[in-house]
């Protein structure tokens, strides 16, 4: 029996745009130091994501997308 394989598409990640998207999610009313408590990071681990300096692990991901209802396809495309 022969395997089949399937090509997946590596897709570049806009870590600016998701860093965008985590503020965004995060609005005037909940400070970096108060997200940062929840998901479990530092506020400069946090001021890094937000402004695309710094690449996002899995488990952060996870993290922000339970905190806030939304999917890490989103977080990190912006598409639903």
């Amino acid at each position: 029996m022969s395997r089949k394989t399937t090509a997946i598409k590596a897709v570049p990640i806009d870590w600016k745009g998701t860093g965008r998207r985590v503020r965004e999610l995060r609005g005037f009313d909940m400070t970096q130091a108060e997200l940062a408590h929840r998901i479990g990071v530092s506020q400069g681990y946090l001021s890094t994501v937000e402004h695309g300096q710094r690449e996002i692990g899995a488990e952060v991901l996870l993290a922000i997308s339970r905190e806030f209802g939304k999917s890490m396809e989103w977080l990190l495309t912006g598409e639903e």
